[in-house]
């Protein structure tokens, strides 16, 4: 009787807890950029995120190295039926991922959620993924271009820390000051290159300018306020001797207490406070030069668009990017980062944040000039964000600083020349 007895209770615990145990998990399979900035951040929230979600299992391929190779790779791996489930991809590339049909629309998610506008997800932040009136991604991570300040270089330079130099010609002569105030030391160096013609896109539009033109048929960054544009850039060389180096070259030596100015997105705000420790003073500030009503800046930063093509896969990765662009992990990516979070709701859980982190707010400060990172059309976007980043480091090594326009002129056309007929 008791063996009796003892294998009806086996077999009822067995019958509790065999389902459990045999309850099917959907591997969702993630890529993102920059893993030196993100990898913190992804990892926070696939473990909060498996504490909601047991039956997601959320796991990282190794990151792509930049913007540029994340949209190669992609689509790469659409023809050979390889991709990731989730991918993150610069703001300027969505219109290259929908085009090809590498990515699926989220509007029937979207239209299934009963308060997705509640939870933060407001018009603006769906129209920065959106191509032809669908929704192909959620951005991640939002970040504008800002100024970060060595205030011990400012000092030693005669600088006004508590007042610093908001204008090109201002900071150009702060920056010329501390140039040479010992060996090593550089006044400013600008991240240029970064995604190939993003700073030049922020010194464009902050003067009022476009890429092209209304109608996108005539390339139109060559008119007076790209002419200032890339003046500007050929200002850093000219007066400020700005050194001619690779962005990761210039990002350690401010992190190191080397250069007095650095311009480059708000993204390694959270990087270099760690990296900075007690070596200096560092004070972010606005970009340079910009004047409210007619300055714009490009919002760089990231997307998440679901490339998976089963439909059970899909649906899982829709609960993964709902989450990710979510309040809670919009929070969680600023604390790790210096990108904006644009979900709305995020700044609920940031205000202390925000207290007692004043150099991240610099960002959230730029907002009201925030505009759509701008892609070119047809199937040349890449070739000539590379057409764009050669041409400006003629300007930019010395070779054609004082032809300044000139390489604006050629730059025009040869990306003119790439554009689909009848652009």
């Amino acid at each position: 009787m008791l063996a009796k007895h003892s294998c009806r209770a086996l077999a009822l615990a067995l019958a509790f807890t065999l389902p459990a145990a045999a309850q099917p998990v959907t591997e969702i399979v993630v890529q993102y950029p920059y893993g030196d900035v993100f990898k913190e951040t992804h990892s926070r929230l696939a473990e909060e995120f498996a504490k909601t979600h047991p039956g997601i299992k959320v796991t990282f391929r190794a990151p792509y190295k930049d913007y540029e190779d994340a949209t190669q790779r992609i689509l790469r791996e659409a023809v050979t039926g390889t991709t990731p489930d989730i991918t993150f991809q610069g703001l300027n590339r969505v219109r290259a991922l929908a085009d090809k049909q590498v990515a699926a629309p989220l509007d029937d998610f979207i239209k299934a959620e009963a308060d997705f506008e509640a939870q933060g997800f407001h018009k603006a932040m769906r129209d920065a993924g959106s191509i032809g009136g669908k929704v192909y991604g959620l951005p991640f991570a939002v970040s504008p271009p800002i100024a970060y300040f060595n205030l011990d270089l400012v000092k030693a330079a005669g600088g006004d820390p508590a007042a610093l130099p908001t204008s090109w010609d201002g900071v150009i002569s702060l920056a010329a000051k501390i140039e040479g105030l010992r060996p090593g030391v550089h006044g400013i160096a600008a991240e240029w290159s970064i995604s190939g013609n993003w700073l030049f896109q922020a010194l464009v539009f902050e003067n009022g300018g476009a890429m092209m033109d209304a109608g996108e048929t005539k390339v139109a960054f060559d008119d007076a306020a790209g002419r200032k544009a890339i003046g500007t850039l050929a200002r850093l060389v000219t007066e400020t001797k700005t050194p001619n180096i690779s962005g990761n070259d210039m990002r350690t030596a401010f992190a190191a207490g080397q250069v007095g100015v650095l311009l480059t997105t708000a993204a390694y705000v959270n990087a270099f406070t760690r990296q900075i420790g007690d070596r200096f003073t560092m004070k972010t500030s606005l970009f340079p030069g910009l004047t409210p009503g007619m300055s714009r800046l490009p919002a760089g930063g990231n997307v998440m668009m679901i490339t998976a093509t089963s439909a059970e896969k899909r649906k899982a990765a829709w609960e993964v990017v709902k989450y990710w662009t979510g309040p809670r992990g919009g929070a969680g990516m600023v604390e790790t980062t210096g990108y904006m979070a644009p979900n709305a709701k995020a700044a609920d859980h940031l205000a202390d944040f925000y207290k007692r982190n004043p150099n991240q707010y610099t960002a959230l400060a730029q907002l009201p000039y925030l505009t759509n990172w701008y892609a070119f059309p047809g199937d040349n976007g890449l070739k000539i964000t590379d057409v764009i980043k050669d041409h400006l480091q003629s300007v930019m090594d010395g070779k054609r600083t004082a032809q300044a326009n000139e390489v604006l002129t050629e730059m025009a056309r040869d990306t003119q020349a790439l554009l689909p007929v009848g652009k």
